[in-house]
């Protein structure tokens, strides 16, 4: 009987997962409010209705899509803050960790940008919180390099890498031809290191 519990449990967090992906790329590409719970459930093999299941509404789908990131980048900064190293190593890891998260994620920056309005208030909070949990990151490396500036010019530094990284996997799409994946990742990587040491 236990074993059909984990597996029920096991199912319902990969559908839960796929979801969140599949709510993440609908949302990127239709916006929040031309999407509906019919085309989610469509997008993985379920009805619309099935989708209250997993999540209360719609709503909430795109709450669950923006706090998990949110908190997946404050949690994973942490990560790299915690490892031994100079100031200047914990930057370049902080920048791959970053570089990856906007490479592998621009949907999910889309929605971020277009549709964090929609968002409840709670999870609009709730977001707002880890992201400044994550810049705070951000700017305890850098006032470790930077030990003369100003806490508020390290923060306005680390939005401004963010901003820079954040927006080139949407102009690259519009490329042709597209550029290597490994030269993006050496472009961004190296302006936003150039931009935070200088």
């Amino acid at each position: 009987m236990a074993t059909g519990t984990t597996e029920r449990e096991r199912a319902k967090a990969s559908r839960q997962a796929a979801l969140l992906r599949e709510a993440a790329r609908l949302f990127a590409e239709h916006g929040f409010n031309g999407v509906s719970l019919e085309d989610l459930g469509t997008a993985v093999g379920v009805s619309g209705p099935a989708i209250y299941r997993h999540f209360a509404n719609k709503q909430a789908v795109l709450g669950a899509v923006l706090t998990d990131v949110s908190r997946n980048l404050r949690d994973g900064g942490l990560a790299v803050v915690e490892e031994d190293g100079s100031a200047d190593d914990v930057l370049e890891r902080l920048v791959d960790f970053h570089v990856d998260f906007a490479l592998g994620g621009a949907d999910v920056i889309r929605v971020q940008d277009r549709d964090l309005q929609s968002l409840s208030e709670e999870d609009r909070h709730t977001v707002r919180r880890l992201q400044r949990e994550y810049v705070e990151l951000w700017v305890q490396v850098l006032e470790r390099l930077h030990p003369d500036l100003p806490e508020e010019v390290l923060r306005v530094r680390a939005h401004a890498a963010f901003g820079l990284i954040n927006s080139t996997p949407h102009s690259v799409r519009a490329l042709h031809p597209a550029p290597a994946a490994d030269d993006v990742r050496a472009t961004l990587t190296a302006m936003a290191l150039a931009s935070l040491r200088a």
